[in-house]
């Protein structure tokens, strides 16, 4: 098993201070930066948007894992590359022509991924898997941090795993969602490749040790 690649939200950052928070990603044994966009709209909630990720982007040495949690992506895709996202999350849930959403993103150079609610099924992905980059599987469901882990993830890796196993493609699996050092082991035994951790990492008392204590399991 290999060690996981470790992406911290700055969902959860002190947005007073997001300079600082990155800086310290930056000096941190963090893989990748998670930011998560919330437009009231699909999610009930509102995040940041593209001037947050472009100001995230001047300061940050780690590539940008860009989660769009917004009611039809494809109007923003070439706006986020521009704005620094290295990998571009859509949602299965709002995405009328998902297929054709990731040939636009790959073309704009950055990895394509997909997140799934956690009502919404993994075998749906089957078709178009080996077209995925990463599938980020919601762990709560989106629009909030802190929220509690729902359980039944682990069957969703586990059932994601052999999909990506049987088509023989190099898929990885994200894990958004209420990830701390109980679960996280729990999850890379079942087949998880990236982790998101937002509140666990940004309200310890030291999240350099925090991340370093999650990057060591593997």
């Amino acid at each position: 098993m290999n060690a996981p690649i470790i992406a911290p939200s700055v969902l959860a950052a002190d947005f007073a201070n997001l300079q600082r928070d990155v800086e310290m990603l930056n000096e941190s044994q963090a893989d990748w930066i998670h930011i998560d966009i919330m437009d009231g709209m699909f999610v009930p909630n509102i995040s940041f948007g593209l001037p947050v990720c472009e100001a995230i982007n001047k300061h940050a040495k780690k590539p940008l894992d860009v989660h769009l949690m917004i009611a039809q992506p494809d109007r923003y895709l070439e706006d986020f590359r521009n704005a620094g996202a290295a990998t571009i999350t859509v949602h299965y849930e709002a995405c009328d022509h998902l297929h054709r959403t990731l040939q636009v993103i790959k073309s704009l150079d950055c990895k394509a991924g997909v997140a799934l609610n956690p009502h919404t099924n993994v075998q749906l992905l089957e078709d178009i898997i080996c077209d995925i980059d990463m599938v980020c599987i919601m762990s709560v469901n989106p629009g909030f941090g802190g929220q509690k882990f729902i359980e039944n993830t682990y069957k969703k890796v586990r059932q994601l795993k052999e999909i990506i196993a049987e088509n023989d493609a190099k898929t990885l699996i994200e894990i958004d969602g209420g990830v701390n050092a109980t679960n996280a082991p729990l999850l890379m035994e079942a087949g998880a490749d990236v982790l998101v951790a937002g509140s666990f990492v940004f309200k310890s008392l030291d999240p350099l040790a925090t991340i370093e204590e999650l990057k060591r399991i593997g």
